[in-house]
C-alpha cells in the first residue's frame, strides 16, 4: 500500500493504509467520521453520492454523482478513482422495518453488485471492507450462523453472501465487518441513544418496550478505528470481523444510565410500547476474534460515550416534549448509509 506519513488519531498507523480510497455512504454517521479520519491520515479521497450530497462532503474529497445501484455509474467513478482501498458504507433501509423485500434487494444486494463487478475490472484495488450489521446474526438459532429477522438484514446477508463469492471466485481482496449498537454524535436523533438523551434532556418522558434486549454498544471513533484497521491488517481477506466491545448491556439498563448522568426529571416508562415481531434477546460480538485478528479493540466505555453525546446533543439545543420510542429499527424515512440504526 502507498505510504502514508501522516498520524492517524485512531491508533492505526498511517502508513500501513492505502493512498488513494473511494468510499460509498461517505455523508452518513459513521461514513462522515470515516471520511475525517482519512483525510488526517493523508489520503486522497473520491466518494459515490447522490445527487445533492456533494456540498455535505469535506472540499478535499473528490465527489462522483451516482447512484450504487447504477452498474456503469459505478464502473466510471471506479475508473476515474482507480482506488488502492474500498470501503462499502452505503446501504437502504437501516431504520425502517416496512422496507419491502424488493427495495432491499434492489438497493443492497444491486449495489453490491455492481460494486463488486466494477471492482473486478480495476488491478488497482488492494483491499475492499464492506459494512454489514450485526442483525445479519440474528438469534443464531440456524446452522449456518446467520438468522435475520427483517428483510434489512436479510438483505445484508445476501450482500455478504456476493461479497463471499467474489473473494472464492474471482480472488477480490474482500474484508467484511459488522458493526454492532453503534451510538455517539451526529447519529440520527431517532435511534435508540439520541431518543433518550434528547427525552432526558427536556425532562421528557420516553415511552419504551420493556428493554430487556441486550446489545453490544460501541462508540463511534471505535468503530472508525476498526474500519481502519480492517482496512489496514494485511493477511485478513475473506474474513468476518465483529466490531463490538464484547459486552451485552441491557437497553434499559443504558437508557437509565442517560437518566443518571443527565439527572433528567422525565420519567423512562418501560413497558408502554409492545415489543416488535420475532425480537431478538441478544446479540453478542465476538471481539476477542477481532483482536487476535487485527489487534483492535474498542477503548471508549459506555459511560463516557454517553456522556460525550450527552454534551453534544445539550450544545445543540435539543426541543422539549415527551416523547414515544418503539425499541425496534423504526421509521419510514431510509438512510444511504451504514450505522444509523435505531433498537
Amino acid at each position: 500500500m502507498g505510504a502514508v506519513t501522516q498520524s492517524v488519531p485512531t491508533g492505526v498507523p498511517a502508513d500501513r493504509l492505502p493512498r488513494s480510497i473511494f468510499l460509498t455512504g461517505a455523508t452518513g454517521f459513521i461514513g462522515g467520521r470515516l471520511v475525517d479520519a482519512l483525510l488526517g491520515a493523508g489520503c486522497d479521497l473520491t466518494a459515490l453520492v447522490l445527487p445533492g450530497e456533494a456540498d455535505r462532503l469535506p472540499r478535499s474529497v473528490r465527489a462522483m454523482v451516482g447512484d450504487i445501484t447504477d452498474a456503469d455509474a459505478v464502473a466510471r467513478a471506479l475508473e476515474v478513482a482507480r482506488p488502492e482501498g474500498i470501503f462499502h458504507l452505503a446501504a437502504v433501509g437501516t431504520t425502517d422495518t416496512g422496507l419491502p423485500m424488493t427495495e432491499a434487494c434492489r438497493v443492497n444486494v444491486g449495489g453490491m453488485i455492481a460494486l463488486l463487478e466494477g471492482i473486478r475490472r480495476l488491478d488497482s484495488v488492494e483491499r475492499i471492507v464492506v459494512i454489514g450489521t450485526s442483525y445479519e446474526y440474528g438469534a443464531r438459532r440456524s446452522d449456518d450462523g446467520v438468522d435475520p429477522f427483517n428483510t434489512y438484514s436479510a438483505s445484508k446477508v445476501a450482500a455478504w453472501a456476493y461479497a463471499r463469492a467474489a473473494f472464492n471466485a474471482w480472488g477480490l481482496p474482500v474484508v467484511s465487518v459488522r458493526p454492532f449498537q453503534v451510538y455517539g454524535p451526529g447519529q440520527r436523533r431517532e435511534a435508540l441513544v439520541p431518543a433518550a438523551i434528547l427525552a432526558a434532556l427536556g425532562d421528557a418522558d420516553f415511552r419504551m418496550t420493556g428493554g430487556e434486549q441486550q446489545r453490544d454498544f460501541i462508540y463511534v471513533e471505535d468503530i472508525v478505528a476498526g474500519l481502519l484497521a480492517a482496512m489496514a491488517t494485511p493477511a485478513i481477506e475473506g474474513r468476518v470481523l465483529d466490531l463490538g466491545t464484547g459486552t451485552l448491556s441491557r437497553i434499559l439498563d443504558v437508557v437509565q444510565r442517560v437518566w443518571d448522568l443527565t439527572g433528567s426529571q422525565g420519567q423512562i416508562l418501560a413497558g408502554a410500547l409492545p415489543y416488535r415481531a420475532g425480537e431478538v434477546p441478544a446479540i453478542p460480538a465476538d471481539a476477542r476474534r477481532t483482536r487476535l485478528l487485527t489487534d483492535w479493540e474498542a477503548r471508549i466505555p459506555l459511560d463516557e460515550g454517553l456522556s460525550l453525546t450527552i454534551d453534544a446533543l445539550r450544545a445543540s439545543a435539543p426541543r422539549q416534549g415527551s416523547r414515544d420510542f418503539h425499541t425496534g429499527e423504526q421509521g419510514s424515512r431510509v438512510s444511504m448509509s451504514e450505522g444509523d440504526h435505531a433498537e
